[in-house]
């Protein structure tokens, strides 16, 4: 088991009105801290979903745990082959390696707070998506930058099943 020393000396505050957003109804996403900023110790963002949306797609992090802590609402996380039903004041951790996604459950909107540890520097990724939303790049684009963000993309006839 290896010990990851975080890298940095001072607390990290964001204040609300500070946060980068990202996307607008159905997914926005709020960008609080980068690994950057917590000296590699961890990143996180918070996402809403209205109406069901969808939020992220099945992939894992071959170097990363993910936390999810639903804030409000209701969501379906995949875990592996298991969907799993999260509501208000529930935790899902997903470790390094297993296949996961996440989604507002059908009918509901989720609003989650995800920390990846170790961190990886993931806000550039978020602002992909964004490009990728807005038509700038195609969404092949994904496929060259797996690695850069340690996000490996996979199919899962589970989530597939459950979303449908």
């Amino acid at each position: 088991m290896s010990l990851i020393v975080p890298g940095f000396t001072e607390s990290v505050v964001v204040r609300t009105a500070d946060a980068e957003v990202i996307g607008h109804a159905p997914t926005t996403i709020r960008l609080l801290a980068d690994s950057s900023a917590t000296g590699g110790a961890l990143s996180t963002q918070r996402v809403t979903l209205t109406d069901g949306a969808d939020g992220a797609n099945p992939h894992h992090h071959a170097n990363s745990a993910e936390l999810f802590y639903l804030l409000d609402g209701t969501a379906q996380l995949l875990s592996g082959e298991q969907v799993v039903t999260a509501e208000r004041g529930d935790l899902v951790i997903v470790p390094p390696g297993l296949a996961h996604a996440f989604a507002a459950a059908p009918g509901h909107s989720a609003d989650i707070l995800i920390v990846i540890t170790p961190g990886v520097e993931r806000f550039e990724y978020f602002r992909h998506l964004e490009r990728i939303a807005y038509g700038k790049v195609p969404p092949e684009s994904l496929l060259d930058v797996q690695e850069l963000y340690d996000t490996y993309f996979e199919t899962s006839t589970p989530w597939k099943q459950a979303r449908s």
